[in-house]
């Protein structure tokens, strides 16, 4: 399966982080005054506990994976996909399903042709979409159990960053009447544990779990139009109404001359 840097991902986060920090720096505040590692240790290490308390440690161990998913997407032709559907039902109108047979070792994914065996060995309708009904509802299950860490992690980390501004100004109220310059380093450190906080939620974790829940709607959609496709060419319908049932699955914009 191919996969390419999502354009949008990548664009997102930089001018999010551009719009942000630029205009930090064009009030007149320096990169430096940002980094204050109590603040940060608070929000990530807070955030990243959390968020293992929440899940097991095996799933949290891998949710870099999950994030380059967000980055890297795999890409999948859906047109393409039609296309070859379409074609393997005027083989099988012309010759019978058992012609499809020889086709089988040159189709490279994996539940298109999983769904082709199953018609050519004669599996009755009903339990084609009874199995490919329970594998969807698997792959959704484990999908948005992957995004929900990123979503849990969008919910803990702005109250991470109010723990942080709740310790800073303890430490800020309990230094009261001591040196001026360490007050003020103390009511920094607060107020910039609640901006990472902020910032990690919405722009990197939140935008992440929505990412992973549009990367599995589009994988859905693929395995939906691959079982229709197949039980239409197993009941043997023409070529024109299977190309035609399965455009209509896809987004108006994009069904173009059926």
């Amino acid at each position: 399966m191919k996969r390419s840097i999502e354009i949008g991902t990548v664009a997102g986060l930089a001018f999010g982080l551009i719009s942000i920090f630029g205009s930090f720096l064009m009030e007149g505040g320096k990169v430096g005054a940002l980094i204050m590692i109590p603040a940060m240790m608070i929000v990530f290490g807070g955030t990243f506990a959390t968020a293992m308390i929440g899940t097991s440690f095996k799933q949290f161990a891998k949710i870099w994976k999950f994030a380059i998913v967000a980055f890297v997407p795999p890409k999948h032709d859906v047109d393409k996909l039609i296309d070859s559907i379409v074609g393997y039902a005027t083989v099988a109108r012309k010759e019978g399903l058992l012609a499809l047979e020889k086709e089988l070792n040159g189709i490279h994914h994996a539940f298109l042709k999983k769904m082709l065996r199953f018609a050519i060995d004669g599996t009755d309708p009903q339990t084609m979409r009874s199995v490919a009904d329970a594998e969807m509802g698997f792959l959704n299950e484990r999908h948005l159990s992957n995004a929900q860490i990123f979503q849990k992690m969008g919910g803990y980390s702005p109250t991470m960053g109010i723990i942080g501004t709740v310790m800073g100004l303890i430490v800020t109220l309990a230094n009261a009447g001591g040196n001026p310059n360490d007050l003020i380093h103390h009511i920094a450190t607060a107020f910039i544990a609640t901006l990472w906080g902020i910032f990690m939620a919405n722009i990197v974790w939140l935008p992440l779990a929505d990412k992973l829940k549009a990367v599995h709607a589009e994988e859905n959609l693929v395995m939906e139009v691959t079982v229709e496709g197949v039980l239409a060419l197993q009941a043997g319908e023409i070529p024109a109404i299977v190309r035609a049932k399965l455009r209509s699955m896809l987004p108006t914009g994009e069904q173009g001359d059926i």
